[in-house]
């Protein structure tokens, strides 16, 4: 919701960034600092370079990673108060709880969620609850990444992988992640080849076992970040985040179709499911 929230992107167009991208790339990327842009090619893994070199280091001209952070976070708030979140208790506990997660998840290899965890920890519940929250988004992402490199996908070649395993329209992916028919027609030969991808398109019985297994093991290396937090710990967490993840898509900002296909058929169901 900071990218498609009227709050951000009114907060991002105040600064003089022009467009969506060069609000995107900077808000997401400002942890980071003005470091090469190659570096946020690599860890901004599926979009194409021509689109990141179109948003910086230009973006950086007219207003800096710190005024970047600052309109992120300031804009985040003020969409979940508007969103009917305030700092009650439930908030305030999951506030705790994501923060106890956050701040033991594993580090190593993870440079985005690095960059974001080295940023000074907000006091503010829904602030805290937000910044929390970015944090494992970012870990899970650096996780992924790191996933897809092991099993030899390239970025540009996992946008097509998703529009073969039919989460996501191709007619939609290209749009979003800017592929011509030339291009995307090169990456499905290239998955093709390696027998992941079909004459028509779709996955081949190969390539839904690896879209398993990456997505599988994304999980279960992403799912440590809650071994700091006992049993009991985990299940008030995911009391506290349901309504609040119920508020936020009930809010309307958050588009119903995202190229990471976000689930929200779970929604209903607010447990954490640790038995057997």
């Amino acid at each position: 919701m900071t990218y498609f929230a009227p709050e951000a992107r009114a907060a991002f167009d105040g600064l003089g960034y022009r467009g969506f991208w060069m609000g995107y790339f900077a808000a997401r990327s400002a942890p980071l600092g003005k470091v090469p842009i190659e570096m946020v090619t690599a860890l901004f893994y599926n979009f194409a370079p021509a689109r990141v070199a179109k948003a910086l280091p230009a973006a950086w001209e007219i207003a800096g990673p710190e005024a970047a952070l600052q309109a992120r976070a300031e804009s985040a708030v003020a969409a979940l108060r508007r969103y009917g979140l305030t700092a009650d208790e439930n908030v305030t506990v999951a506030a705790e709880l994501t923060g106890k997660a956050a701040r033991e998840a594993p580090l190593a290899g993870r440079p985005l969620f690095a960059a974001n965890r080295a940023l000074p920890w907000p006091d503010e519940p829904l602030a805290a609850l937000w910044h929390a929250a970015t944090l494992l988004r970012e870990q899970r992402g650096d996780t992924h990444i790191a996933v897809l490199a092991a099993n030899g996908i390239s970025g540009r070649e996992c946008n097509v992988l998703q529009t073969a395993a039919g989460k996501v329209p191709r007619e939609y992916m290209a749009v979003a992640r800017d592929y011509d028919d030339e291009s995307w027609r090169r990456h499905e030969e290239q998955l093709a080849e390696r027998g992941l991808v079909g004459d028509d398109g779709t996955l081949t019985a190969a390539g839904r076992e690896l879209m398993d297994t990456i997505e599988s093991t994304t999980d279960a290396l992403s799912l440590s970040v809650l071994d700091v937090l006992s049993d009991d710990e985990v299940e008030t967490l995911f009391q506290a985040l349901t309504p609040i993840a119920r508020a936020v898509v009930a809010a309307g900002d958050l588009p119903a179709m995202t190229p990471m296909n976000l689930r929200r058929n779970e929604l209903d169901d607010s447990s954490a499911h640790l038995g057997p």
